[in-house]
Parts: C-alpha cells; sequence; structure tokens
C-alpha cells in the first residue's frame, strides 16, 4: 500500500508537466444530472492514454467526496480491478459535489560515500530514512490536487471555497455549465492568492482516435483570471503546475533537472457540453 500511495503521489507531482507522461484521471460518466434519483458512476485510473484503461488503477482511500451542503458523502459499490477503479456517488441532495484527490509527497537526494542517494515518501516518513545533515541534501515537497465535479439538477459555488493551501480553480464559470463555442471564465488561486500568469492546458479525451493531443494551452492574466472558450464538446483534462519547469537551454546537456523546494500540481476533468 505504501507503494501504491507513493505512485499516485509521484504521477499526481507529474500530470501537469509532460503530455506523454502517465496521467491519474477522475472521469464521472456525467457532469450534470436532472433527475429525482441522481446518481453517477466515476472511473479512477492512471494512464498513458488519457482516459484510456491502459496501465493501473487509482487507489480509491484517499479520495473525499463533498457535498453542496460542506457534508462528506460516501462512495457506493466501489471496486478496484486490475487496471482501473470504479464507484458511484448518490447524489441526495440538488447542488454541486466536488471528487477530489490530495497527495503530498518528499523527495530527497544526497550523497554519502561519494554515491548519490534518493529517496521518496511522505513527510512523516522522512526522519527515519533520510539523514538530516546528509551531504549535499536536496529535498523537495510536492502538493498535488486531482478533482472533478458532478452536480444534480442545479449548480452552485459551495464546493469551490478555497482552502488557502496549493492551486485551486475558483470559477467564474461553472466547470458543469460549459458549452462549446460559448465564453468562459476561470480563476486560479495559489495558496489562496491570484495565480498570476498561471499556465495551464486542456486536453480532450479520445487522442487514441485522433492521432493528435489537441492540447489548448492558456495563461492566466495579472489577476490569476482567464477569459476562453472550447471550441469542441467533450471530457477534458484540465492541468497545471507551479513553478513552471524551466526552459532548456542551448548546449543544456539532457539529464534530470534540478527539483525546486517546493512543486504544486493541479488536474481536473471537466466536461464541455455541445450548444
Amino acid at each position: 500500500m505504501k507503494l501504491s500511495k507513493t505512485l499516485i503521489a509521484l504521477a499526481l507531482a507529474g500530470a501537469a508537466f509532460s503530455a506523454q507522461a502517465h496521467k491519474p484521471w477522475l472521469l464521472p460518466s456525467s457532469s450534470l444530472v436532472d433527475s429525482k434519483d441522481a446518481w453517477v458512476t466515476v472511473d479512477a485510473a492512471i494512464s498513458e492514454g488519457l482516459f484510456d484503461i491502459d496501465h493501473m488503477p487509482l487507489k480509491l482511500d484517499g479520495i473525499t467526496i463533498t457535498g453542496p451542503d460542506g457534508a462528506k458523502v460516501d462512495m457506493q459499490n466501489a471496486t478496484t480491478g486490475r487496471l482501473r477503479s470504479t464507484f458511484d456517488v448518490k447524489m441526495a441532495k440538488p447542488g454541486t459535489y466536488k471528487i477530489a484527490l490530495v497527495s503530498q509527497s518528499v523527495m530527497a537526494s544526497w550523497k554519502a560515500n561519494g554515491e548519490v542517494k534518493r529517496w521518496r515518501g511522505t513527510e512523516a516518513e522522512m526522519a527515519a530514512n533520510v539523514p538530516a545533515h546528509a551531504e549535499e541534501l536536496n529535498v523537495s515537497r510536492t502538493f498535488g490536487r486531482l478533482e472533478t465535479f458532478v452536480s444534480a439538477n442545479k449548480t452552485d459555488e459551495a464546493v469551490f471555497k478555497p482552502t488557502g493551501v496549493g492551486l485551486e480553480l475558483v470559477p467564474v464559470t461553472h466547470p458543469n455549465d460549459m458549452r462549446a463555442g460559448e465564453e468562459a471564465k476561470w480563476k486560479f488561486l495559489l495558496d489562496g492568492k491570484p495565480a498570476a500568469e498561471q499556465a495551464f492546458s486542456l486536453i480532450p479525451g479520445g487522442v487514441r482516435y485522433r492521432g493528435t493531443l489537441g492540447e489548448i494551452r492558456l495563461s492566466t492574466d495579472a489577476k490569476g483570471e482567464v477569459t476562453f472558450k472550447i471550441p469542441q464538446a467533450g471530457m477534458y483534462l484540465v492541468s497545471s503546475s507551479w513553478p513552471a519547469p524551466p526552459a532548456a537551454q542551448a548546449g543544456q546537456q539532457a539529464g534530470p533537472r534540478p527539483m525546486p523546494p517546493r512543486r504544486v500540481t493541479y488536474a481536473a476533468t471537466v466536461e464541455v457540453l455541445p450548444q
């Protein structure tokens, strides 16, 4: 279980850095349900192809579901298979629900007797595994947030109240009210403050059938806000990270780049409906 949690944390950390890396995702059967008995089924996996079931399941023990009244909601019929996990959410109250996985991890490297040592794990495990005064000690902490949003019979904003930790989406246009070709406006926060000039991307599902990634790259303004249009309907993965990875310099040798002391990532699945 410890190994699985570490792999999940690393996947969350890498989700925003490489379009070809294995990416974790939460994929609801629908983002907006109009029914007296409202349910959604959610697939949860880590895959190479976006929303393809091709690698490994996402463990469900760290996932939380928050209802429109702020109360925690239990997942129903949860199961984990060889390539994906699935669970149902009964939306007993009207409004918007947030399904989220928040991950924190630590990566460290140091030298011992001339040999480079590396370790990955949780903050609680670090003291027992990493010498506090090791030679050339380099420690990087990662905070990752993976989300999706579903609404029953109406949308509301309660679940978007920011926590003030990491990258967060505070939408002006509700993610469950987005339609192809129509203008949408979002705001990103970094530790509770506007995330100015924050780059992010939206990648549509169905890459294996298009043959091209179809990534849309955008950036917020000085207020952390961005106005944009999505040309086509479908499920999209929103992906962002801070700080931005440094650009490769001319003549720079290939190889691992230095780890920043702190790294923050955000990813979410949103559905864009037809007009």
